[in-house]
């Protein structure tokens, strides 16, 4: 199985800007590391264009035009990318199939996949809520959704709720801001305990000053030994109270990145794909890395 030690970047494409957005940023995440960058244009063929014929004779055919244009997406690409990183090595795919299909086959040789927030649609475009959602959910690799802006000298921000998989996310947050030259910040979030057991009738009464304690006790454990893992990285704890998507997506308006586990500890308002990770795919401020529990990071 790829690591980052082995494995490229992989970008999907589809000439959109945000696409090309997420060429810049793949770009930059392969000059980093120190890998190679694939940069992947998937299509699936319109059925109408299967059986076409020219329009007019001597024409060329419907299905090699699509063609050369879906070469001059890859080839528009790998010009943004030189720009981008001039160093880095660069390969080009096109591929025949739904581009969820195709970048989810990638994923399994990948160490990183890149993708835009929002695509064409022309050629089953790369838009946040499919193509983007199927990766984080089912990808073999971390997948980072480029959206919003990334905050030049912002830190690397990453929620953290206590569970394993909170934990692969913390540490892929933490090469990320080495490798970044910027700080972490390790974001825990809980919510007030409701005021009444269910069915009750009287009250219940929180010292919230203990369970702030407790929470802060929690984000201490977990962050406990990263400092040793990560010399030299400077890491900031902070307690957000309230809901965890609006929280995070509240510290990510300041971020440069925002990373989060595929799913969580659901005792501790978990991350959860579909509810937190797909809220942050949706309405983040910032690029949104998911990262995967199938994957070592290194």
């Amino acid at each position: 199985m790829a690591t980052f030690a082995d494995a490229p970047v992989v970008v999907g494409v589809d000439g959109s800007p945000s696409s090309l957005d997420a060429v810049d940023l793949a770009a930059h995440e392969a000059e980093l590391r120190g890998l190679r960058l694939h940069i992947v244009h998937a299509f699936a063929w319109p059925p109408a264009l299967v059986a076409a014929r020219p329009a007019a004779p001597g024409a060329a055919e419907p299905a090699t035009l699509l063609r050369a244009e879906a070469a001059a997406v890859v080839e528009q690409a790998g010009v943004r990318a030189a720009k981008a990183a001039p160093g880095v090595t660069v390969t080009t795919e096109v591929a025949d199939g739904p581009a969820a299909f195709v970048l989810l086959e990638r994923s399994r040789r990948a160490g990183l996949i890149v993708v835009g927030d929002r695509g064409r649609g022309r050629f089953d475009g790369i838009l946040a809520g499919t193509v983007a959602t199927q990766l984080a959910t089912y990808g073999s690799c971390p997948v980072i959704v480029v959206r919003g802006h990334a905050r030049t000298g912002g830190p690397v921000v990453v929620g953290v709720d206590g569970s394993p998989r909170s934990a692969r996310a913390l540490e892929f947050a933490a090469e990320e801001a080495h490798h970044r030259s910027v700080e972490l910040v390790a974001v825990h979030v809980w919510r007030t305990p409701s005021p009444a057991a269910p069915g009750a009738e009287i009250p219940l009464v929180y010292d919230l000053d203990l369970l702030e304690a407790e929470e802060g006790r929690q984000l201490a454990a977990a962050l406990d030994g990263l400092s040793d893992r990560h010399p030299g990285l400077s890491v900031r704890p902070e307690l957000g109270r309230g809901a965890t998507g609006q929280v995070l997506t509240s510290w990510s308006r300041q971020a440069q990145l925002m990373v989060v586990g595929d799913r969580g500890h659901g005792g501790f308002v978990g991350l959860l794909l579909g509810s937190v990770s797909q809220y942050l795919i949706y309405h983040g401020a910032c690029p949104v890395a998911v990262v995967r529990d199938n994957r070592r990071h290194g």
